[in-house]
Protein backbone atom coordinates (compact mmCIF):
# COMPACT_ATOMS: atom_id res chain seq x y z
CA UNK A 1 0.00 0.00 0.00
CA UNK A 2 1.49 3.30 -0.97
CA UNK A 3 0.26 6.33 1.32
CA UNK A 4 0.62 10.08 1.18
CA UNK A 5 3.14 11.42 4.04
CA UNK A 6 2.94 15.64 4.52
CA UNK A 7 4.61 17.70 6.66
CA UNK A 8 4.21 20.95 7.63
CA UNK A 9 7.88 23.15 8.53
CA UNK A 10 6.99 25.87 10.46
CA UNK A 11 9.24 28.53 12.52
CA UNK A 12 9.05 26.46 15.76
CA UNK A 13 8.06 22.97 15.35
CA UNK A 14 7.08 20.63 12.28
CA UNK A 15 4.28 18.56 12.01
CA UNK A 16 3.92 15.45 9.93
CA UNK A 17 0.68 13.66 9.26
CA UNK A 18 0.24 10.35 7.10
CA UNK A 19 -3.29 9.51 4.77
CA UNK A 20 -4.05 6.55 2.78
CA UNK A 21 -5.46 7.52 -0.56
CA UNK A 22 -8.76 8.38 0.14
CA UNK A 23 -7.59 10.51 2.74
CA UNK A 24 -8.02 8.91 6.24
CA UNK A 25 -5.43 9.59 8.95
CA UNK A 26 -3.09 7.01 9.66
CA UNK A 27 -0.53 8.45 12.25
CA UNK A 28 0.71 12.23 13.22
CA UNK A 29 3.41 13.31 15.20
CA UNK A 30 5.38 16.81 15.27
CA UNK A 31 8.91 17.96 16.34
CA UNK A 32 10.73 20.95 17.45
CA UNK A 33 12.24 22.31 14.79
CA UNK A 34 15.54 22.57 14.37
CA UNK A 35 16.48 26.29 14.47
CA UNK A 36 18.99 27.64 12.87
CA UNK A 37 20.44 25.14 11.97
CA UNK A 38 19.99 23.45 8.27
CA UNK A 39 21.09 20.17 8.15
CA UNK A 40 19.40 19.20 11.45
CA UNK A 41 16.50 20.46 9.90
CA UNK A 42 16.76 17.79 6.79
CA UNK A 43 17.54 15.32 9.00
CA UNK A 44 14.12 16.13 11.16
CA UNK A 45 12.27 15.92 8.29
CA UNK A 46 13.77 12.67 7.31
CA UNK A 47 13.29 11.67 10.50
CA UNK A 48 9.78 12.33 11.09
CA UNK A 49 8.67 10.97 7.24
CA UNK A 50 10.48 7.45 8.36
CA UNK A 51 8.74 7.55 11.78
CA UNK A 52 5.36 7.87 9.93
CA UNK A 53 6.14 5.92 7.47
CA UNK A 54 7.30 3.39 10.26
CA UNK A 55 3.68 3.74 12.11
CA UNK A 56 1.69 3.30 8.51
CA UNK A 57 3.48 -0.19 7.82
CA UNK A 58 3.49 1.48 4.20
CA UNK A 59 5.58 3.08 1.63
CA UNK A 60 4.81 6.56 1.25
CA UNK A 61 5.22 9.60 -1.38
CA UNK A 62 6.79 12.93 0.52
CA UNK A 63 5.05 16.61 0.36
CA UNK A 64 6.55 19.19 2.28
CA UNK A 65 5.04 22.75 2.99
CA UNK A 66 7.15 24.93 3.60
CA UNK A 67 8.33 28.71 4.64
CA UNK A 68 8.99 30.65 1.05
CA UNK A 69 10.09 28.89 -2.17
CA UNK A 70 12.08 26.59 -4.18
CA UNK A 71 13.34 28.08 -7.02
CA UNK A 72 12.92 26.56 -10.50
CA UNK A 73 15.96 28.17 -11.84
CA UNK A 74 18.22 27.20 -8.63
CA UNK A 75 16.71 24.53 -6.92
CA UNK A 76 17.54 26.69 -3.95
CA UNK A 77 15.55 27.77 -1.20
CA UNK A 78 14.51 32.17 -1.31
CA UNK A 79 11.97 34.40 0.36
CA UNK A 80 11.65 31.79 3.46
CA UNK A 81 11.18 33.86 7.36
CA UNK A 82 13.29 30.56 7.91
CA UNK A 83 16.33 32.20 7.29
CA UNK A 84 18.83 29.13 7.86
CA UNK A 85 16.67 27.04 4.53
CA UNK A 86 18.14 30.09 2.07
CA UNK A 87 20.31 29.18 -0.38
CA UNK A 88 20.32 26.02 0.31
CA UNK A 89 19.11 22.89 -1.93
CA UNK A 90 16.58 21.48 0.71
CA UNK A 91 14.08 19.47 -1.59
CA UNK A 92 17.72 18.50 -3.60
CA UNK A 93 18.89 17.20 -0.04
CA UNK A 94 15.89 15.54 1.32
CA UNK A 95 15.18 13.73 -1.44
CA UNK A 96 18.60 12.33 -1.38
CA UNK A 97 18.20 11.20 2.24
CA UNK A 98 15.03 9.24 1.69
CA UNK A 99 15.87 7.94 -1.69
CA UNK A 100 12.68 9.00 -3.04
CA UNK A 101 11.86 12.47 -4.39
CA UNK A 102 10.14 14.75 -1.78
CA UNK A 103 7.41 17.82 -3.23
CA UNK A 104 8.22 20.70 -1.75
CA UNK A 105 5.72 23.95 -1.95
CA UNK A 106 4.80 27.29 -0.70
CA UNK A 107 3.16 26.44 2.96
CA UNK A 108 0.39 29.10 2.82
CA UNK A 109 -0.41 27.71 -1.17
CA UNK A 110 -0.55 24.34 -0.10
CA UNK A 111 -3.33 25.20 2.59
CA UNK A 112 -5.46 27.59 0.27
CA UNK A 113 -4.91 24.74 -2.43
CA UNK A 114 -6.17 22.05 -0.09
CA UNK A 115 -9.38 24.38 1.21
CA UNK A 116 -10.08 24.74 -2.07
CA UNK A 117 -9.94 21.19 -3.50
CA UNK A 118 -11.61 19.45 -0.17
CA UNK A 119 -11.55 21.79 2.83
CA UNK A 120 -14.18 24.26 4.05
CA UNK A 121 -13.87 26.38 0.76
CA UNK A 122 -14.40 23.30 -1.45
CA UNK A 123 -16.69 24.59 -4.56
CA UNK A 124 -15.77 28.28 -4.23
CA UNK A 125 -14.14 29.13 -7.57
CA UNK A 126 -12.09 31.74 -5.70
CA UNK A 127 -10.27 30.86 -2.48
CA UNK A 128 -7.75 33.01 -0.02
CA UNK A 129 -6.25 31.41 2.60
CA UNK A 130 -4.30 32.04 5.56
CA UNK A 131 -1.60 30.90 7.95
CA UNK A 132 -0.75 32.23 11.00
CA UNK A 133 2.14 31.18 12.53
CA UNK A 134 5.24 32.06 13.28
CA UNK A 135 5.67 33.58 9.94
CA UNK A 136 1.78 34.91 8.38
CA UNK A 137 1.15 33.90 4.59
CA UNK A 138 -1.47 33.58 2.21
CA UNK A 139 -2.23 31.84 -0.81
CA UNK A 140 -5.02 32.36 -3.69
CA UNK A 141 -6.61 29.86 -5.37
CA UNK A 142 -9.23 30.16 -8.54
CA UNK A 143 -10.53 27.36 -10.41
CA UNK A 144 -8.46 25.24 -8.17
CA UNK A 145 -5.22 26.65 -9.76
CA UNK A 146 -3.10 28.41 -7.38
CA UNK A 147 -2.31 32.14 -8.81
CA UNK A 148 1.31 33.51 -8.85
CA UNK A 149 1.63 35.85 -11.29
CA UNK A 150 0.20 38.84 -10.35
CA UNK A 151 3.30 39.05 -7.59
CA UNK A 152 5.64 36.43 -8.82
CA UNK A 153 6.96 35.81 -5.36
CA UNK A 154 5.51 33.79 -2.49
CA UNK A 155 2.79 35.76 -0.53
CA UNK A 156 4.89 35.01 3.06
CA UNK A 157 6.99 37.88 1.83
CA UNK A 158 5.55 41.53 2.75
CA UNK A 159 5.12 43.35 -0.65
CA UNK A 160 4.13 47.39 -0.58
CA UNK A 161 1.18 48.48 -1.91
CA UNK A 162 2.18 50.39 -4.43
CA UNK A 163 4.42 47.11 -6.09
CA UNK A 164 1.13 45.92 -5.50
CA UNK A 165 -1.17 48.14 -7.29
CA UNK A 166 1.54 48.45 -10.31
CA UNK A 167 1.63 44.75 -10.05
CA UNK A 168 -1.83 44.06 -10.31
CA UNK A 169 -2.26 47.05 -13.21
CA UNK A 170 0.56 45.58 -15.53
CA UNK A 171 -0.81 41.76 -15.06
CA UNK A 172 -3.31 40.54 -18.24
CA UNK A 173 -4.95 38.26 -15.40
CA UNK A 174 -8.71 38.63 -14.08
CA UNK A 175 -9.88 37.54 -11.37
CA UNK A 176 -13.12 36.91 -10.40
CA UNK A 177 -14.93 38.28 -7.22
CA UNK A 178 -14.40 35.80 -4.15
CA UNK A 179 -17.06 34.16 -2.23
CA UNK A 180 -17.01 35.05 1.31
CA UNK A 181 -15.79 31.89 2.75
CA UNK A 182 -14.42 30.91 6.17
CA UNK A 183 -11.76 28.12 6.63
CA UNK A 184 -10.07 26.64 9.19
CA UNK A 185 -7.98 23.60 9.81
CA UNK A 186 -4.99 21.99 11.13
CA UNK A 187 -2.05 22.31 9.62
CA UNK A 188 -0.65 19.14 9.20
CA UNK A 189 -4.00 17.80 7.22
CA UNK A 190 -4.57 20.15 5.08
CA UNK A 191 -1.00 21.05 4.04
CA UNK A 192 -0.34 17.18 3.27
CA UNK A 193 -2.96 17.40 0.33
CA UNK A 194 -2.47 21.01 -0.65
CA UNK A 195 0.98 20.17 -1.39
CA UNK A 196 0.76 17.51 -3.36
CA UNK A 197 -1.87 19.07 -5.42
CA UNK A 198 0.23 21.97 -5.36
CA UNK A 199 2.94 20.05 -6.87
CA UNK A 200 0.79 18.40 -9.11
CA UNK A 201 -1.11 21.48 -10.53
CA UNK A 202 0.67 22.74 -14.19
CA UNK A 203 1.98 26.19 -13.05
CA UNK A 204 0.30 26.06 -9.61
CA UNK A 205 2.03 25.96 -6.74
CA UNK A 206 5.53 27.62 -5.68
CA UNK A 207 7.88 25.20 -7.89
CA UNK A 208 5.82 25.69 -10.50
CA UNK A 209 6.50 29.99 -10.32
CA UNK A 210 9.45 32.38 -11.68
CA UNK A 211 12.88 32.34 -10.20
Amino acid sequence: MTIRVGLDLGGTKIEGIALDRGGSELARHRVPTPRGDYAATVEALALLAERLEGHAAATATVGVGMPGVISPATGLVKNANSTWLIGRPMAADLSARLGREVRCANDANCFALSEAVDGAAAGARVVFGVILGTGTGGGVVVDRRVVTAVVPMPSNVRVSSRRLSRSARESRNTMPPPTNVVATSDAATGLSSGCHQASDSPGGGSIGGRP
